[in-house]
């Protein structure tokens, strides 16, 4: 497990910092957002630092996503909510503030104001196709 000294997750991970943990296996650890949107926000990581999903080992992010999936059916078992997000930033552009790969559960309630969600706009069906078709040969050559 390689964990980094600096990294508020890591230092969560090995209990150096307190968590209000939800869950834990040998690959994964799930806690709740302490500056949460929401009622019931929590993010799930691995144990194992890496800073984004572009340098994420793929043997880390199956058990990771494994994980987020059982933390929001809990969040929706307890807290009942009419929705939920599952948000992954990466990158200042994105927002992301901590540079340790981790996922956002985040209930939701019909017109909660949060500003997530986004009007449905048609794209140009021919620009569509022709990135399709590129970002495909990159994905074939991973």
């Amino acid at each position: 497990m390689a964990l980094v000294d600096e990294c508020i997750f890591c230092k969560i991970i090995r209990g150096e910092i307190p968590s209000f943990k939800v869950w834990e296996d040998d690959k994964t650890f799930a806690f709740m957002d302490i500056n949460p949107v929401a009622k019931g926000h929590a993010l799930i990581v691995p144990k194992f630092h890496t800073p984004n999903i572009y340098e994420a080992p793929q043997e880390w992010l199956g058990p990771t996503l494994g994980a987020v999936g059982r933390v929001a059916r809990a969040v929706r078992d307890e807290v009942q909510p009419d929705g939920m997000n599952i948000l992954q930033a990466n990158d200042k552009g994105a927002a992301q503030s901590v540079f340790h790969i981790h996922f956002h559960v985040i209930p939701r309630i019909v017109d909660d104001g949060l500003t997530m969600n986004w009007d449905m706009v048609p794209g140009d069906m021919d620009e569509i196709d022709k990135l399709a078709e590129k970002i495909a040969a990159h994905t074939a050559s991973e």
